[in-house]
């Protein structure tokens, strides 16, 4: 199958990772930045023991960062951008986790997301999240860069990140994707496919070192990885999602104040100017953001 035409405008997200930031308000000041470029959503990496809500989340080095605390904390002082948890491990499974994730949605009013592990294939928990949202259920959000990830990430994922370093190479995947959900029985439009890449927008408008920039990302150490400036980065993003290669884009700052800052004031503003990206959000669930319909009864795959 092929890329469909091409709809609407790109969908952005950016990781608010700080590695040994354990303060609630360092992390909930570049979520309200990100939602003042008009984000579709944040991530934020589990980093605590899973040991339930509220583990490892305080100051100090301690166990870890609770991703749902964080993100729950965050919900009043943001209205609008989506907030995404990447749990992993026995936690994200469980009943409590899926519990603390549902709750994240509801008091948040329809903008959870909430990571599945397709790592193995069939994901081993997938129970719709109950309870009063607006948008029916979290949005699902999963990693299909490896291969055989993909066919249940193209079955039961609402967003597939896909670590890619090529324009040929991300459209390849995603018409994989498509592909994959449509011989699943889903409407392959019900799939956002998003490159995930590293951002390292150092100095100057340009500055994209061999490689980087106009060439595109390029391997490293910690994954695809652009090196270059906000202007050079639109041009990327615009050129992807105008040529079908993307839906969007999951972006990973390496230096997360200075990075995040520069995406959403220079290439966010850019792309905005051009008529590229939103300038305001047009509705408040996550799914709307995303162009995705509400889940009715049932989800992917038949399953309930």
């Amino acid at each position: 199958m092929t890329s469909s035409p091409r709809r609407g405008l790109p969908h952005l997200a950016a990781a608010v990772d700080l590695p040994g930031e354990y303060e609630f308000g360092a992390h909930v000041e570049l979520i309200r930045l990100a939602e003042r470029g008009g984000l579709d959503f944040v991530t934020l990496d589990d980093t605590s023991t899973g040991a339930g809500p509220g583990a490892g989340v305080g100051p100090g080095p301690g166990p870890g960062l609770d991703a749902v605390a964080v993100l729950s904390r965050a919900v009043a002082d943001t209205r609008r951008v989506g907030l995404v948890p990447m749990v992993t491990g026995p936690y994200a499974g469980s009943a409590d986790g899926e519990a603390a994730v549902a709750h994240l949605d509801r008091v948040s009013r329809g903008r959870a997301g909430r990571r599945i592990d397709v790592s193995g294939g069939e994901p081993s928990h997938l129970a719709a999240l109950t309870g009063p949202s607006p948008q029916g259920h979290a949005v699902r959000v999963a990693d299909a860069t490896d291969g055989p990830a993909r066919l249940a990430a193209a079955r039961y994922a609402d967003v597939v990140l896909a670590r890619v370093t090529s324009r040929a190479q991300a459209r390849s995947v995603r018409d994989q994707l498509r592909a994959d959900a449509a011989e699943s029985g889903r409407e392959p439009d019900s799939l956002r496919v998003l490159a995930a890449l590293s951002i390292d927008l150092g100095d100057g408008e340009h500055a994209a070192e061999p490689g980087h920039g106009g060439g595109g990302p390029r391997r490293s150490a910690r994954g695809p990885l652009y090196r270059g400036g906000p202007v050079d980065l639109a041009d990327l993003i615009a050129s992807w999602h105008r040529d079908g290669a993307v839906d969007g884009f999951h972006l990973i700052p390496v230096e997360p104040r200075r990075d995040l800052e520069r995406l959403v004031n220079g290439t966010v503003a850019l792309l905005q100017h051009r008529g590229l990206f939103r300038t305001f959000y047009p509705g408040g669930t996550l799914r709307e953001h995303l162009g995705l319909a509400r889940p009715v009864g049932q989800i992917a795959g038949g399953r309930t």
